[in-house]
């Protein structure tokens, strides 16, 4: 092997969204432990994959590894992951032929900080979730978690892809509310803005985040403030991510320092 700490998953379930996107599920290791908004490391052999069986092996072939952000809640007993074909990608272009009963491996060691608990100030009354894209993954953990249900008056999750069929988890999005919210006592209300680039669609928004903050339109659109008392994460297109920041500057928010701010990222490199 060629990552540390790295265990064999087997493959069991796999949803295609659209030809560019798909999830799939996992065995969870025992004893595995994550927090709700992190990424972990996935690796695979191209010649264990159900897809190459018929070709030789080669023992020379050792995983390959790339981070990706847990989808399903801290507590499910399976992983749940979402995943972009990069065309010519040496990993997803192998990634996207997943099949269940194929094997994948995990770097037992969860990274990142795209967590609730990086804010160590006393909480804001509203949190922004904003995703592009497989961006859309760390939010889904952090909405299964109980802990922003019960620490925030309101949440915004606005999820901006380039055509309708690419907006992934649609049923699982408008069940959250009533799925976990539910469990807790005077929870969050819930927010979801779906916007789509590329496609004039009845019910979404059609400009880039970055525009949609500079104009007003998407805390108009959420009947929420976007303003520096709340709490804003980001996670997605670079370009976006890049974009969003300075536009929640312009506003008077500040990037999370040691706690202290409230505009959070998450850095997979």
């Amino acid at each position: 092997m060629s990552d540390d700490k790295a265990v064999a998953l087997t493959v069991l379930s796999k949803t295609v969204w659209s030809p560019n996107l798909f999830s799939f599920t996992t065995t969870r290791p025992e004893g595995f432990r994550f927090e709700a908004g992190q990424f972990v490391r996935l690796g695979l052999r191209a010649d264990e994959l159900i897809y190459y069986q018929d070709q030789p092996k080669s023992e020379e072939l050792t995983p390959i590894f790339r981070a990706y952000s847990v989808v399903s809640s801290p507590y499910d007993e399976s992983l749940e992951f979402f995943s972009v074909v990069v065309p010519d990608g040496e990993f997803t272009s192998q990634l996207q032929y997943l099949q269940a009963g194929d094997q994948l491996y995990l770097n037992t060691t969860p990274f990142g900080f795209l967590t609730l608990s990086r804010y160590q100030e006393p909480t804001p009354k509203t949190l922004w979730l904003l995703a592009t894209g497989t961006g859309l993954a760390p939010f889904l953990s952090i909405l299964q978690d109980l802990y922003a249900w019960e620490h925030y008056d309101d949440i915004v999750l606005v999820y901006s892809a380039r055509t309708q069929s690419e907006l992934a988890y649609q049923d699982k999005i408008r069940s959250l509310e009533a799925s976990f919210g539910g469990l807790v006592d005077d929870p969050a209300r819930f927010h979801y803005i779906s916007i789509v680039t590329r496609e004039k669609i009845a019910g979404c928004l059609s400009e880039r985040i970055p525009s949609l903050i500079h104009n007003g339109e998407l805390a108009k659109a959420a009947s929420v403030s976007l303003d520096n008392q709340a709490h804003v994460m980001l996670c997605g297109n670079p370009q976006m991510v890049e974009d969003t920041k300075e536009a929640l500057k312009a506003q008077g928010l500040s990037m999370n320092r040691r706690g202290v701010g409230n505009i959070a990222v998450e850095n997979y490199w």
